[in-house]
């Protein structure tokens, strides 16, 4: 339709200025949108940064429990407790860590008998929070007379030598009596069974 003549158009024909301004304000109200985020808006990062958000929910490792700050139940008399051997992993497969020790009381001459312990994390409370790691098993008592060698942890398995000897009459400086055995959590306690003599099994 043609205009009439003498009809002024300037009213409905937008000017430059006009487009400019408008583009503006949108822009600037798009802008002060992407600065806005919900409150459940999930964190992204790029070059394998770990969101804020994770830094904050991340937990430390628990450290495995330490043997020198048990008491054992072995009595060295005058002399001190040595833990000769030790080992840490996850033995009953809960997704904590345990800490197996060897200990014997400090000799100078002779081979004391070895005991050897399953130790766990303490069980804090507010009116104990220090409170030292516990004893949770025993797999081999100083009562036994036996010594500890080639001790190992494999896994969820303990593994040792255990030396001993066939009568009083055997200097306790010489053990005459070897015998390979392992500990393994079955059926909610530790199992031993005796592992095959590596000379026997060479010579088969």
């Amino acid at each position: 339709m043609q205009p009439l003549v003498g009809q002024d158009l300037s009213h409905t024909q937008p000017r430059p200025m006009h487009w400019l301004a408008t583009a503006t304000a949108i822009s600037a109200v798009v802008a002060a949108a992407s600065l806005v985020q919900p409150p459940d808006a999930t964190a992204t990062t790029s070059h394998g940064a770990k969101p804020a958000y994770e830094a904050k929910t991340a937990h430390s490792p628990v450290a495995a429990p330490d043997p020198r700050r048990v008491t054992f139940p072995v009595d060295c008399g005058p002399n001190r407790l040595d833990v000769v051997k030790k080992a840490s992993g996850d033995l009953d497969l809960d997704g904590t860590t345990e800490t197996v020790a060897v200990v014997r009381c400090h000799s100078d001459v002779g081979t004391p008998p070895s005991g050897v312990y399953v130790l766990a994390q303490p069980t804090t409370t507010t009116d104990n929070p220090e409170a030292p790691p516990r004893i949770v098993a025993t797999l081999l008592a100083p009562s036994q007379k036996l010594s500890v060698e080639d001790f190992a942890l494999k896994g969820d398995e303990v593994s040792a030598t255990l030396l001993g000897y066939s009568s009083l009459d055997v200097p306790r400086c010489c053990p005459d009596v070897r015998n390979s055995v392992k500990w393994q959590w079955q059926d909610g306690k530790f199992v031993q069974s005796e592992l095959p003599d590596a000379a026997s099994t060479e010579r088969a």
